[in-house]
């Protein structure tokens, strides 16, 4: 089985925001980049638990970015994948970056593409099912597990006060969440052995980006609190009555 794990760089979630150029353009002066959390710790580590079930499964890479992006990538490979490729372009539009991603996916005729529910800095959330779609294959989304039976695919998903299970059959896409599986750390041997992993760098396909980001806005301040004395609970009524809007 051929498995196609989609990575994305993300900013830290300690970092410090800031936008320049009239709020149209993120700052990315000193801030750490690490693997989008739902990309590694979910997609990917659930694809090397599926190979370590199976030796003859093989795990790729794939990602769309600039040159910034390779150390992300050999994290990603440390991990557990065995080759990867870069697709060199910078762009924020989703179908953009999901045309980038199916075409890599045809050349490499996968079985399974497993992506992060979504990245932790826009928050998309479309980036599977544009896949998919480009693919013309099922698309299962937010997958808490997935079992393999052949070219049978069972996944649960979360609903609103229980569960779903949905079957499907490979090849497909599945975009992956909190308890798909459990965060793996690199060791030693994965980090010197991603060194010499294959890492191939693609040329972006045509496409036009159907978006583009008119401007970021930073959440208000917080307000400062007020403290009410504990023998005045007519003034914390009023408070919240009044300026709380609580009630």
């Amino acid at each position: 089985m051929k498995i196609l794990v989609c990575i994305s760089k993300t900013p830290d979630t300690t970092a410090k925001i800031a936008f320049a150029d009239n709020n149209t353009k993120f700052v990315a002066d000193g801030v750490q980049w690490i693997i989008n959390p739902y990309d590694e710790w979910y997609a990917l580590v659930r694809a090397i638990e599926l190979k370590e079930a199976d030796a003859s499964t093989s795990i790729h890479l794939v990602t769309v970015g600039a040159a910034d992006t390779e150390p992300i990538i050999r994290k990603a490979l440390a991990l557990g994948g065995d080759e990867a490729i870069r697709v060199n372009a910078d762009s924020h539009d989703s179908f953009y970056i999901a045309s980038q991603i199916a075409e890599v996916a045809k050349q490499g005729g996968y079985d399974l593409i497993f992506t992060g529910k979504e990245t932790i800095d826009y928050n998309g959330s479309s980036i599977g099912g544009m896949v998919a779609e480009l693919l013309d294959m099922p698309y299962l989304s937010l997958a808490t597990k997935l079992d393999i039976s052949g070219t049978d695919v069972t996944v649960i998903r979360e609903t609103d006060g229980g569960e779903e299970t949905n079957k499907a059959t490979l090849p497909v896409v599945v975009s992956c969440q909190k308890g798909m599986a459990e965060q793996r750390i690199p060791n030693m041997k994965g980090i010197m052995g991603a060194r010499t992993k294959p890492l191939k760098v693609n040329e972006p396909i045509a496409v036009d980006a159907l978006t583009s980001i008119a401007s970021f806005d930073l959440p208000p301040a917080k307000a400062g609190v007020k403290l009410v004395s504990a023998d005045n609970p007519e003034e914390l009524v009023r408070l919240l009555h009044e300026e709380a809007k609580v009630f």
